[in-house]
């Protein structure tokens, strides 16, 4: 799959309208029970760039974006302003944000991942797109030094320790976070009598599995 690692303008996606979207099928039965089932593992979110923006030299900025990626053809980074931490958007992010997995001194490698809790129900997001810089790692509460003690691909969100973990230490991790999507549209239609007078164009966005 083509992917740019660039993020599509923070200052565009700030104001955008968009989030998680899950697919259901559910089977109505003779006697009114549903049966539901889901053919995927995680949810897929979508957005409309178009709401963020707010003035000709935006679209400018957005025509250019647009073009670059050649259309719905090359993926790229997005900011989703409304859940781009592993900890709250309120809060700094620290190390202790996320369990990621248990030590057992053979593992080295590991996935970065975002547990979203409810009652007592919780779903594990896979992190495929860390913001380069912003990742904290501590094993059994120690923090970890990055190019020291673990290096992270910044285009998978595989943590790699030069040493596996010790049998039964926490493994936990703090970051930000970027979705990788496309453009849903092979045609941006704008107007600058229609943008002037309040309309912005339909700009979808759809994230895409990497």
């Amino acid at each position: 799959m083509a992917f740019h690692d660039i993020r599509f303008p923070a200052s565009l996606s700030f104001g955008s309208v968009g989030g998680p979207e899950r697919r259901t099928d559910i089977v109505t039965l003779a006697n009114g029970f549903e049966e539901r089932n889901t053919p995927w593992a995680h949810a897929r979110r979508r957005y409309d760039a178009g709401m963020g923006l707010r003035s000709l030299d935006d679209v400018e900025t957005l025509i250019a974006f647009f073009e670059a990626r050649q259309g719905q053809l090359i993926g790229f980074r997005w900011k989703d302003w409304s859940d781009f931490k592993s900890c709250s958007p309120s809060k700094e992010i620290d190390a202790e944000d996320q369990l990621i997995a248990i030590g057992d001194e053979v593992t080295a490698q590991f996935q970065l991942n975002k547990t979203y809790r409810s009652g007592d129900t919780s779903y594990a997001r896979p992190i495929s797109k860390p913001v380069p810089g912003s990742v904290r790692v501590s094993i059994g509460g120690v923090l970890q030094q990055e190019d020291v003690d673990f290096n992270v691909d910044n285009n998978t969100g595989v943590l790699n320790f030069g040493h596996p973990p010790d049998v039964g230490s926490d493994v936990r991790a703090g970051f930000e976070f970027d979705v990788p999507v496309r453009f849903d549209t092979d045609a941006i239609m704008t107007s600058v009598s229609n943008f002037q007078a309040g309309e912005v164009p339909n700009v979808p966005i759809v994230e895409v599995r990497v």
